[in-house]
């Protein structure tokens, strides 16, 4: 039976238009927007492929032929996310500048993330479901904190400490920015510049008071 165009409700068929508009890339950046909000929202575990799928008005097999499966969209968007974060980290860190210059724009690129893209700094504070060793918040950390060795390394031997020592104070010092951006992604206070002028007066003052061959303080004995 051929139904008459004229006896189709407007809104059924304003939802067969968009779809049939919608190419195929289209379609694809629609389903990872949908996913990218519901994660954020619920994680992953409690999203669920019909979830999806209803949200961005397709069927099931729809999502699946895009990505596989619900594990498939979130890599994705995981993927997506880290590879924009750690840009702007990267950026900053690699622009001219003397080195306080340069942590300070290091931390206002993290902070700035937090600011513009929540949804995706709430996925990737959480650790990913997917079983790889990418997508989790360490692994955010350790790659942030490879961008940031050769700046240590310089430094380091500069002040005539052993440069080897870099790549772990790397870890420590994106850690310490990675992780007051977390507290940071939900209490939104202070303001954004003065976090990052407290991040930076912490690191660098710490810095400059550096112990070339530190020690434990405490020389109690412990037990094992």
């Amino acid at each position: 039976m051929t139904l008459d165009p004229s006896t189709v409700p407007e809104q059924v068929k304003g939802r067969r238009e968009g779809r049939a508009r919608m190419s195929g890339k289209e379609r694809r950046e629609q389903l990872l927007d949908v996913g990218r909000s519901l994660f954020a929202q619920k994680g992953f575990d409690a999203t669920s492929v019909e979830e999806i799928a209803a949200k961005a008005g397709v069927s099931k097999p729809v999502v699946y032929e895009h990505f596989g499966g619900k594990e498939g969209l979130y890599a994705v968007v995981v993927d997506r996310e880290m590879r924009a974060l750690l840009d702007a980290i990267t950026g900053a860190l690699t622009s001219s500048g003397r080195p306080r210059e340069l942590l300070e724009r290091a931390a206002l690129a993290l902070l700035d993330y937090v600011e513009t893209s929540t949804d995706g700094f709430r996925i990737l504070v959480r650790d990913s479901p997917v079983a790889q060793s990418t997508g989790t918040f360490a692994s955010l950390i350790s790659d942030a904190a490879s961008q940031v060795e050769h700046i240590m390394g310089n430094q380091f031997s500069a002040r005539g400490f052993n440069p080897k020592f870099a790549p772990m104070y790397a870890q420590m010092l994106v850690g310490m920015v990675a992780l007051t951006g977390q507290w940071w992604l939900d209490v939104r206070r202070p303001a954004k510049a003065e976090v990052a002028a407290h991040l930076v007066n912490l690191a660098w003052n710490g810095l400059a008071g550096l112990e070339s061959a530190p020690g434990l303080h405490d020389e109690m004995p412990r037990h094992v």
